[in-house]
């Protein structure tokens, strides 16, 4: 599955979107200014949105990968 497929798979699964996911993971306290605290680890990221989204592990990494910078919302 492409990136693309991953964002679009999530929307439509939670309603959210990129944006949202990065304020609610600064609401979370896992970011700080946009940037993934170096106190944050990936497994930190999957379990919020495994129990909080019902994400499987693959669609959660793609968030922990926006987060971290990794990938943005134009990646393929």
């Amino acid at each position: 599955m492409s990136f693309q497929g991953y964002l679009k798979t999530i929307k439509e699964k939670t309603g959210k979107g990129p944006e949202e996911f990065r304020r609610l993971a600064e609401e979370k306290g896992l970011t700080e200014n946009s940037e993934l605290k170096a106190s944050t680890k990936a497994g930190d990221v999957v379990t919020w949105l495994k129990e909080d989204y019902d994400l499987g592990h693959g669609h959660a990494m793609a968030i922990y990968a926006l987060l971290k910078g990794i990938k943005n919302e134009d990646s393929e």
